[in-house]
């Protein structure tokens, strides 16, 4: 292994492929009452971070970023076995995770002038950000080294792109993405979100009413995309994501494997992936969605 992999928790991969492929995973904080924090995937598994707020309406959790510690306790397995280290973070317009890393790498460094730790913004969220990861263990389990698994990773971070939905406004309302009339008339009327996130941006909000509708709706969006794109799926990675597992969940998947096969691309055996807190807490306990990632060339 010519170089070890960390990133945060944002990535949302699962813990049985961060074991298996040894990618160290940095955890975001939960907290329910803006006091007690947990651990996110160790303190607190994914469902019962949903649950909770499926269970308890007027709950909005909160999270906060990894700590400079955390950083370094994840580092320094690396920087002892003089391994060079990637660590891929959640995109720093949503939050100070990187900070915390390059912080934690400056202060190594002093201690081990020697240690190689490149600290890199994925530019991505969630889903997203996984795929990101999973790329990266590719090209490392290839034999690239760090600098030109790098240069290879750098390429394809802007081809992220995630069409998503949820059920319910009032948690959009509470994160300031929509404001308290526009959430109390679409609960009123079942109006649903439709969003986008690529180049490191939350996309604007469109509006569909019922949920059915909505997750039709963004699988349209999402064949559409590929077509005025001229994308061809063999290049890339596609992935659906869900919150709180819902029958919904498998009545968008096979629209989107039709959808998809009514027009020759390949409809089968993706991956999926629980979208996370990171996501989760702006979002509610239903978010449902399909995202793409190019591969790298290498």
């Amino acid at each position: 292994m010519k170089f070890g992999i960390v990133s945060d928790s944002s990535c949302d991969l699962s813990l049985q492929y961060t074991e298996q492929e040894k990618v160290s995973i940095v955890s975001f904080y939960v907290s329910f009452d803006g006091e007690n924090y947990l651990r996110e995937g160790k303190d607190i598994a994914i469902t019962d971070f949903y649950q909770e707020m499926a269970d308890n309406q007027d709950c909005y959790p909160k999270t906060s970023m990894p700590s400079v510690q955390d950083y370094m306790d994840a580092f320094l397995p690396f920087v002892e076995t003089s391994t060079p280290v990637l660590c891929i973070c959640l995109t720093k317009k949503f939050s100070g995770s990187m900070q915390s890393a390059i912080n934690a790498r400056e202060e190594l460094l002093e201690e081990h002038p020697e240690a190689e730790i490149y600290v890199m913004d994925s530019q991505l969220v969630t889903a997203a950000q996984g795929l990101f990861v999973k790329e990266a263990v590719r090209l490392r389990n290839k034999g690239l080294d760090l600098k030109t698994a790098v240069k290879a990773l750098e390429k394809i971070r802007n081809t992220g792109h995630i069409f998503f939905t949820t059920k319910d406004l009032k948690y959009l309302e509470h994160g300031g993405r929509i404001g308290k009339a526009a959430s109390l008339a679409g609960s009123m009327l079942n109006i649903k979100p439709l969003l986008q996130y690529y180049d490191g941006e939350l996309g604007s909000t469109e509006l569909c009413r019922g949920r059915k509708k909505s997750l039709f709706k963004v699988a349209d969006m999402f064949v559409e995309y590929l077509e005025k794109k001229k994308i061809n799926l063999e290049e890339y990675h596609l992935v659906t994501g869900v919150g709180l597992d819902v029958p919904e969940y498998k009545t968008f998947k096979d629209y989107l494997g039709q959808k998809l096969a009514e027009r020759g691309y390949p409809s089968e055996n993706w991956p999926q992936m629980q979208i996370g807190a990171t996501i989760g807490v702006h979002t509610g306990p239903y978010p449902i969605g399909v995202g793409i990632l190019k591969k790298a060339e290498a």
